[in-house]
């Protein structure tokens, strides 16, 4: 079976892990939209594939604005020719001491990750229902959104929310033959992340390498993800090899979280 001229739809997909998602299903035989608030780095994500002889379109996209996202996909649905997967990819990731959140960091994050995953899903059912067929929808949780992370309250929150989003929507959609299902990354290496653990460095007083070590040293691999990595869950997720899966959380963090 292949998935040679099917249409995936990504969030997020400007860069980090849905730049590597893109790149990945393109690699897999997919027409890929690349979706990102960044309409800017999208762009070049898009570009990039189509010089490398993939079909590639770059949208921009609030996923936090429901009439936005369906906007979107309807505009991929109609310029690929048809629509088939959607990853939402798209988040935040604010570091949240517990007495540190205020309203409207909680209001963005959940808006973005919580709001922007219900969106991705209705609107992707929408578009299933009109070209007849089910598909696959591919939400992104989080190693966060298995166990509780100190400092990430807020983050945690959604992300725990995800999975329950995703097991829900797999018993709904299932008669539709869609499946739902999500991956969790680990600690990956992606500009948030050099972002949080160069101020976990400053605030110690050391270098950034030092920064990073304290993150991979609770990693039963004892390396950081790449984004690499975590596309290669998606790509099962998003290939033939899966369709009997719906409603699971994939754990993809080189052994952070055993279940």
């Amino acid at each position: 079976m292949t998935v040679s001229g099917k249409v995936a739809f990504v969030t997020g997909g400007g860069q980090g892990i849905g730049k590597a998602i893109c790149e990945r299903l393109a690699k897999d035989g997919f027409k890929v939209a690349v979706a990102d608030y960044n309409l800017e780095t999208a762009q070049a994500v898009a570009e990039a594939l189509t010089a490398q002889g993939h079909q590639a379109l770059a949208i921009q996209v609030d996923v936090a604005d429901r009439e936005a996202v369906f906007a979107a996909v309807d505009t991929a649905k109609e310029s690929l020719g048809g629509f088939d997967v959607i990853v939402n990819n798209a988040g935040l990731g604010p570091q949240t001491p517990i007495e540190t959140i205020d309203y409207e960091v909680y209001r963005r994050t959940y808006d973005v990750n919580v709001g922007g995953t219900y969106w991705g899903i209705q609107a992707a059912v929408k578009a299933f229902r009109e070209l007849g067929h089910g598909g696959k929808i591919i939400n992104a949780s989080s190693q966060a959104g298995q166990v509780g992370n100190p400092g990430l309250a807020v983050y945690g929150g959604t992300k725990f929310a995800i999975r329950g989003i995703t097991q829900t929507a797999a018993r709904d959609l299932a008669p539709l033959g869609i499946t739902v299902n999500a991956y969790c990354p680990g600690i990956v290496k992606t500009p948030m992340m050099n972002d949080i653990a160069q101020k976990t460095a400053d605030e110690a007083g050391k270098p950034f390498e030092w920064g990073m070590e304290q993150f991979a040293q609770n990693i039963a691999l004892k390396r950081l993800s790449e984004p690499e990595d975590v596309a290669a869950c998606v790509s099962y997720l998003a290939g033939p090899d899966s369709d009997y899966m719906t409603g699971q959380a994939l754990i993809i963090d080189g052994g952070m979280v055993f279940n």
